[in-house]
């Protein structure tokens, strides 16, 4: 099994700052890429950020400049930093990982359950 457990979510006032992370487990054989997505009150789902294994990275234009994705991969472990947070920023934030499980599937996208972030003053 493959299981992804995120971190860091909560409350925060405009401006402020939070650390999001995203632990993988199980029976992981590699990962192509990690990254998060985020699902606002009466929006779509959209990706935040993401980081392949070669290193590139992509970010969605409303949060380039104030989010920062990285990795470590030697813990299958995936951060984002978020500054200068804005009421917009409001959404629950699920992990994705990309990867090849043990079982023999590739390229297979798994997902967190989410953690709320609530930016208000």
């Amino acid at each position: 099994q493959v299981q992804l457990v995120e971190s860091g979510g909560g409350l925060v006032q405009p401006g402020g700052s939070l650390r999001l992370s995203c632990a993988a487990s199980g029976s992981i054989f590699s990962i192509n890429a990690m990254g998060w997505y985020r699902q606002a009150p009466g929006k779509q789902r959209e990706l935040v950020a993401v980081k392949t294994s070669g290193g590139n990275t992509n970010y969605a234009d409303s949060v380039k400049g104030r989010f920062t994705i990285s990795r470590d991969n030697a813990k299958n472990t995936v951060y984002l930093q978020m500054n200068s947070l804005k009421p917009e920023d409001t959404a629950v934030y699920y992990c994705n990982a990309n990867l090849q499980s043990e079982a023999g599937d590739y390229g297979m996208d798994y997902w967190g359950k989410g953690t709320l972030v609530t930016v208000s003053s």
